[in-house]
C-alpha cells in the first residue's frame, strides 16, 4: 500500500506553509509514528509523522512553500525488507521489521558517536603515534613501518624531553587567531517573518508607553523556600515565581479592567475573564501559550498549566488554539539575565508585564538600609485606551501583592480587611 503524506492544516487562517527540515533521508525505511519532517507556518512549527512502517520517498525540498493539503512525500508499506544480518533472516512484514529497524537505528547512532576525526592525522593503534598525511606517504614510499622509524631515532636525552614539554605548554597558551571574511545566510522562517511584521506594526500603530517599579522579593522567596519540598512531594513538580505573578496580575486586572481591554474598530472591548499569555523562548522563536481563566485557578493549577504548556512549546507540540486569544501577557527576561527592559505589546492586547533578574540591592526599610532581593518590573501599555493613572495603579498593585503574597488568598485584601469585612 502506498500512503500519500499531506500537509495538515495548522489553523483556519493558514493556507500556506514551508518545509522546515527533513528528519530522515530519501528512500530510507521509517517506522510507524516516527517523526519525519518539521513544517513551519507563521504561527507554529508542526511535525509530520509516518502513518506506517515502510520506505519513504521525499517529493519536496527543504525551504519550499506549499499549500495546505499538498503531498510532500509517499510511503511504500508493501516493500520487502532485505536480510539485515549475515543474510540469515528475511523480513517480509512490517511487524517483523519494526523491532529490527529500531535496533539498527540505535546501533547507527552509537556508531556515529564513536567515530572520531583526528584532523587528518593518521594514528598507529599499536604505538599510539600520530602521523601527518605527508609523513605517512614517505613511510609507504620507502616501505618503512612505525617501528622502523622509532628504531632509527637517536637516543632521547633530557633536552629533547624538555623541548617537547615547552612546546606543548606554548601551544596550549598560544592564542589562535582565525581571520575570516565568510558570511552565513539563513532564510527567515515563517514564524520569524510573522513576528517581525507584528513587532513593526505594534510600534507604528500603538501609542506605547512603559512604566517601571521594583519589587522586594524577600517574602515570596522565603515562602517558596519554606514550602518547596512539601509542594514537590504533593504535586510532583517545583513551585516557580511565574504562577504567583500570573495570579497577582489576575487580581490586579479585576481592579483595573482597562489594562485587560483592547481596541476593536471604534469600540473598546474589556473581557471579564483573564486569559494570560506566558511568553516562552523556544529554538524556533518566542511563543506565547495561554493560561485561560486565570481568575478561577489556584497557584498550583496555574503552575501546573504553565509547566505543561512550556514543555509543549519547547517540543513543538503547541496547537494554534493553545496560542490563540489572550487578554494580557507576561514575559520574563530575567531568566536570560535582563536587569530592565521595555517589553513590546502583543496585539491585539493593550498591555504586557515584563519581569527581570532578581538582584541583591541596598534599600531603605523604615529608615534603615538593608540588602534585599529586588526585581525591576515594567508595564508597557497602549496609551490610546489606558491612562497613566490605571497603568501605574495596576503595577503598584502587582508589586504589593508579590511583596505580601498572603493577600492573594483574599482577592488582594489584607487578612485584617477580610476579617473585618472591609
Amino acid at each position: 500500500m502506498i500512503f500519500e503524506i499531506k500537509i495538515p492544516s495548522p489553523g483556519e487562517s493558514i493556507t500556506e506553509v514551508e518545509i522546515g527540515k527533513w528528519l530522515v533521508e530519501d528512500d530510507t525505511i521509517v517506522i510507524k509514528d516516527q517523526e519525519i519532517a518539521e513544517i513551519e507556518s507563521d504561527k507554529a512549527t508542526l511535525s509530520l509523522t509516518a502513518p506506517a512502517t515502510g520506505k519513504l520517498k521525499i517529493l519536496l525540498k527543504e525551504g519550499e512553500r506549499v499549500s495546505v493539503g499538498a503531498i510532500v512525500c509517499t510511503l511504500d508499506n508493501d516493500v520487502n525488507f532485505q536480510p539485515v544480518e549475515n543474510n540469515s533472516v528475511l523480513l517480509n512484514t512490517k511487524e517483523e521489521a519494526e523491532p529490527i529497524i529500531e535496533i539498527l537505528q540505535e546501533k547507527k547512532v552509537e556508531a556515529s558517536k564513536e567515530t572520531v576525526s583526528d584532523n587528518n592525522l593518521f594514528k598507529d593503534e599499536k604505538n599510539q603515534i600520530k602521523l601527518t598525511p605527508a609523513a605517512k606517504a614517505v613511510l609507504e614510499e620507502e616501505g618503512l613501518s612505525i617501528d622502523d622509524l622509532l628504531n632509527g631515532l637517536r637516543r632521547i636525552n633530557r633536552k629533547d624531553v624538555e623541548s617537547v614539554i615547552v612546546l606543548q605548554k606554548n601551544e596550549s597558551i598560544k592564542p589562535k587567531i582565525e581571520i575570516s571574511r565568510k558570511e552565513d545566510r539563513l532564510a527567515m522562517s515563517p514564524l520569524r517573518r510573522k513576528l517581525s511584521q507584528r513587532l513593526v506594526t505594534v510600534k507604528n500603530e500603538t501609542a506605547m508607553l512603559t512604566t517601571f517599579n521594583e519589587i522586594d522579593m524577600n517574602q515570596l522567596m522565603d515562602l517558596r523556600k519554606t514550602y518547596q519540598q512539601r509542594f514537590v512531594d504533593k504535586y510532583g513538580f517545583k513551585l516557580g515565581f511565574m504562577s504567583f505573578f500570573a495570579k497577582a496580575v489576575s487580581v490586579a486586572l479585576s481592579k483595573y479592567p482597562a489594562i485587560n481591554s483592547m481596541i476593536d474598530g471604534d469600540e473598546i472591548v474589556s473581557p471579564r475573564y483573564h486569559d494570560i499569555g506566558i511568553a516562552v523562548q523556544t529554538p524556533k522563536g518566542l511563543m506565547v501559550p495561554i493560561v485561560r481563566n486565570a481568575e478561577t485557578k489556584s497557584i498550583e493549577a496555574i503552575e501546573r498549566e504553565i509547566k505543561v504548556l512550556a514543555e509543549k512549546a519547547r517540543d513543538k507540540k503547541l496547537s494554534i488554539q493553545e496560542m490563540s486569544g489572550g487578554t494580557f501577557t507576561i514575559t520574563n527576561g530575567g531568566v536570560f539575565g535582563s536587569l530592565m527592559s521595555t517589553p513590546i505589546i502583543n496585539p491585539p492586547q493593550s498591555a504586557i508585564l515584563g519581569m527581570h533578574s532578581i538582584k541583591d540591592r541596598p534599600i531603605a526599610i523604615n529608615g534603615i538600609v538593608a540588602i534585599r532581593p529586588m526585581m525591576y518590573v515594567a508595564l508597557s501599555y497602549d496609551h490610546r485606551i489606558i491612562d497613566g493613572k490605571d497603568s501605574v495603579g495596576f503595577l503598584v498593585e502587582v508589586k504589593e501583592l508579590i511583596e505580601d503574597p498572603v493577600r492573594l488568598l483574599f482577592d488582594g485584601k489584607r487578612p485584617e480587611e477580610q476579617l473585618l469585612g472591609l
